[in-house]
């Protein structure tokens, strides 16, 4: 399962050579700013763009001397600027390229993100029709409850990707915004229009007011957003973890030929690919919890969410590219068992219908609670004798008297159980 997800691409945003590529952007970009409003020579930005580069190699060995990744980097590019270095980071501060570089790698990051999920909402969109009508029992409390089918258990995940595919949109545009504002966000050394036209050049929109960093409720809600899509992602799991149990069997991930599933027992067939999303799905709340340490900051700014950012903001996004492209392939390829679900359904002897059957003697005038204690009563002997649920009611003389025997049948009619399925679909946009 592991060999399948094969999509580095979302690791690549998080290299240095990515991020020192975005900074080198974000400092050109304001050197062209600077000079359109005649702070710098045009010529100096000639040769900024000519010249600047940077080696990732060299960046660290000069950060180990001056343990500090953006003057390391700066210094480099000087290397190979020249003279006309001393225009480059003019008014700005350390943040202003840090912060905005961040954005845009979340921004990049959310997207991929987006057509990660687009992918699995297509998956379950195709495999909810399919099993549309597959009648399955309900389950309560995990005790068995009324008919249902399977296809309206995709169908209800479908929706609620569809839900967490909506989150991710927005906080992705909560995230893409940028600032050049220099040591705490007044522009003081320089004019508030740098921002604006780098920003327009890289997709941001300027954050309206900044301190001397973007403001970390805009992270904790992306970061949030994703653990809650992974909470999604476990609870689908999750379910499927128990449909895969020996005496459920009622659906089980696809199990390769060569496959083993235990070092000790090799009849095994486990679920591991959903146990792995379930674990996950906790270091991304536990992720989520760490944005939210971040939001307060001891005045216009300190560094306690920078270590912290390093981790958890690359990690969480790989982290739910990784989980939904599981998960994809695990309902891609799931292995569904009707027969079985028709008969775990049966298991209960047509207890399934006690609700209607109570609908219906009410129907016909008895009291609810009267009719509650009859049903009820009936239903006991059935879970302690295992005799049919409609044999045992059609020997109460207070059913007698009120159900024939036809009505009694049309009762227990697993069509009407399911005959809003169609409706349904259609509300979930699965007509």
């Amino acid at each position: 399962m592991i060999a399948r997800y094969t999509r580095p691409a979302m690791g690549r945003i998080w290299e240095d050579h990515n991020k020192f590529q975005i900074w080198l952007d974000i400092e050109i970009l304001a050197c062209e700013a600077q000079a359109d409003l005649g702070v710098i020579p045009r010529e100096a930005v000639e040769v900024i763009r000519a010249k600047a580069t940077f080696d990732v190699g060299r960046i660290d060995e000069i950060e180990r001397e001056v343990k500090h990744d953006v003057i390391a980097f700066l210094t480099n590019v000087g290397e190979h600027v020249g003279p006309e270095a001393r225009f480059i980071h003019l008014g700005m501060t350390s943040s202003d390229i840090l912060d905005t570089c961040l954005s845009i790698q979340m921004k990049q990051a959310g997207e991929m993100l987006l057509a990660g999920l687009a992918r699995l909402s297509d998956v379950l969109a195709r495999r909810a029709k399919e099993f549309k009508t597959t009648i399955m029992v309900g389950r309560t409390h995990g005790i068995h409850a009324e008919p249902t089918t399977f296809g309206l258990k995709l169908a209800l995940w479908y929706d609620e990707t569809r839900r967490n595919i909506e989150r991710l949109r927005s906080a992705v545009d909560r995230i893409s915004v940028g600032q050049i504002s220099g040591a705490v966000g007044t522009y003081e050394h320089l004019s508030p229009k740098v921002e604006e036209y780098v920003c327009a050049r890289l997709g941001l929109k300027p954050a309206p007011v900044s301190t001397q960093i973007l403001q970390r409720d805009r992270h904790a809600e992306f970061l949030t957003v994703l653990a809650i899509a992974g909470s999604s992602l476990e609870k689908f799991a999750t379910e499927i973890r128990h449909l895969q149990k020996t005496e459920v069997l009622e659906a089980e991930e696809y199990f390769a030929k060569g496959q083993k599933g235990s070092s000790a027992m090799p009849h095994k067939r486990n679920p591991i690919t959903c146990e792995r999303v379930a674990g996950l799905s906790r270091v991304l709340r536990g992720n989520a919890l760490a944005s939210m340490e971040n939001v307060s900051l001891w005045h216009e700014r300190d560094i306690t969410h920078s270590s912290v950012e390093r981790i958890i903001v690359p990690d969480s996004c790989i982290l739910l590219d990784y989980m939904a492209a599981l998960m994809t392939d695990v309902l891609d390829r799931l292995i569904v068992y009707p027969e079985h679900m028709r008969e775990n359904l049966d298991r209960t002897h047509g207890l399934i219908f006690s609700q209607a059957v109570l609908l219906a003697l009410t129907n016909k005038g008895m009291k609810r609670e009267d009719a509650y204690r009859l049903v009820q009563t009936a239903a006991m002997e059935v879970w302690r004798s295992g005799n049919d649920f409609r044999a045992t009611l059609e020997a109460v003389p207070e059913v007698n008297g009120l159900l024939s025997a036809g009505e009694l049948v049309g009762i227990f009619d697993l069509d009407k159980s399911i005959r809003n399925v169609d409706e349904i679909f259609q509300r979930a946009g699965l007509g």
